[in-house]
């Protein structure tokens, strides 16, 4: 009897070969391609015409949703592992572990880690007991089963899909992070083994992935965002999937999983400078909807490579979108922090870690910045991340608030 490899779908598509097969017959190919951040509503035959045609034609889950709205890495966990966050863990991007960050520079010392980094996940994972999820993922139970396993992506929850797999021999994997390396020269991402680097040089790619660009420009309370997609880094990863692994995988004719996680469209909609300090047009600007177009892009061209390497017939596609998105407001009728003045925040709009600071005041505790050395913040200043410990002692704190861009978590350490 075939092995069933299942796990939780938040998606809202899918589209299987009609082609019959037997029981006993090889297990089919499956490609998970994940739209970050897409509502399945601008999904239309003129906007997304890949998408739409997967949908059309294959199963269409018409109500779905996230485990938690809108977070990539705790909906991440939910989709690698099938279980819930009480499970895994993994409650939002930024996560209090009560271990300060040893080994990435941009977050050391820090209890509050902002977890989409592979040296995060790295320590994390040591510091509880080498499996910080404690539950089998869905590459590691297809690669156990014979499976040829790929997640390729954003960083963060591609890694996630095969994260205690670090040699980059059993599962590839490729993201953000791949060939990039620290100021010593210590390797960030996970390493390409000798096969990969190999393939990747006779398709005249690159070894590390390129950054985003422009696309990468959040702007700032007076500066516009990005008005382009993310387009060069996908195009990239568009291009290993399908020049590289899927040829490879076919060369080696036994079944493969491969998760392709695509930014776009939740990276541009987070820094879209269509609308700066407003909520119009927010995500249905010209530049989001761009992003939509740039995954739809990604995914035709996975198809395209199925098609001209005769594996469409049997492989099955599985589009899900982690959660959607919406454009929020940053000001407030209740909050103390809009009475006061804050570095880099208009006037009558809530700060950076504005939750840590109204809770500061009201419980009548001291506010410490675990993002910078756990110094105490002042009056008129906020925690560089959003991050705060609240207490006497910032190692002993009585509150942890890891900020999450709205949906913060309030950790209770001492119970």
């Amino acid at each position: 009897m075939r092995r069933t490899i299942s796990f939780i779908s938040f998606g809202f598509l899918a589209l299987s070969s009609a082609v019959a097969f037997a029981q006993n017959s090889q297990p089919r190919n499956l490609i998970l391609f994940v739209p970050d951040g897409l509502r399945a509503l601008k999904v239309t035959p003129e906007l997304a015409p890949a998408m739409a045609a997967v949908r059309d034609k294959g199963v269409n889950f018409k109500n779905p949703h996230s485990l938690f709205p809108t977070f990539t890495m705790a909906n991440a966990s939910g989709m690698s592992t099938g279980h819930y966050l009480g499970d895994t863990g993994t409650f939002s991007n930024s996560i209090y572990t009560g271990h300060p960050v040893q080994s990435v520079p941009s977050q050391l010392g820090t209890v509050v880690p902002f977890i989409e980094h592979d040296q995060i996940l790295g320590e994390v994972d040591k510091d509880f007991n080498g499996d910080y999820l404690n539950e089998e993922t869905l590459l590691k139970a297809a690669r156990d089963a014979g499976f040829s396993t790929a997640a390729i992506g954003k960083v963060g929850p591609t890694f996630l899909f095969d994260h205690t797999e670090r040699t980059g021999t059993k599962t590839i994997t490729l993201d953000d992070q791949t060939g990039a390396v620290e100021k010593d020269g210590k390797l960030i991402g996970i390493p390409l083994s000798d096969e990969m680097k190999a393939a990747l040089t006779a398709a005249n790619l690159p070894l590390a992935t390129p950054g985003r660009g422009d696309n990468g420009k959040a702007g700032d309370a007076k500066t516009a965002g990005t008005t382009v997609a993310n387009i060069r880094q996908q195009e990239y990863l568009a291009d290993v999937a399908s020049k590289v692994v899927l040829p490879m995988f076919k060369a080696r004719n036994k079944p493969f999983v491969l998760v392709f996680w695509s930014r776009d469209p939740d990276g541009t909609q987070h820094n879209q400078g269509d609308s700066l300090n407003s909520v119009t047009p927010g995500i249905n600007g010209p530049s989001s909807l761009a992003a939509i177009r740039n995954a739809d892009n990604n995914l035709a061209q996975l198809r395209k490579a199925l098609d001209d390497l005769g594996l469409s017939a049997t492989t099955n596609i599985i589009v899900s979108a982690d959660h959607g998105f919406s454009t929020i407001s940053k000001e407030s009728k209740t909050s103390p922090t809009v009475k006061n003045s804050y570095p880099d925040t208009p006037e009558g709009f809530l700060p950076l870690g504005f939750l840590a600071l109204d809770l500061a005041k009201a419980l009548d505790l001291p506010l410490f910045d675990p993002n910078d050395g756990n110094k105490q913040v002042g009056p008129n200043a906020y925690p560089k991340a959003g991050n705060a410990l609240l207490g006497k002692d910032p190692n002993k704190p009585d509150l942890v608030v890891a900020t999450n861009g709205g949906s913060d978590l309030i950790y209770l350490p001492k119970g």
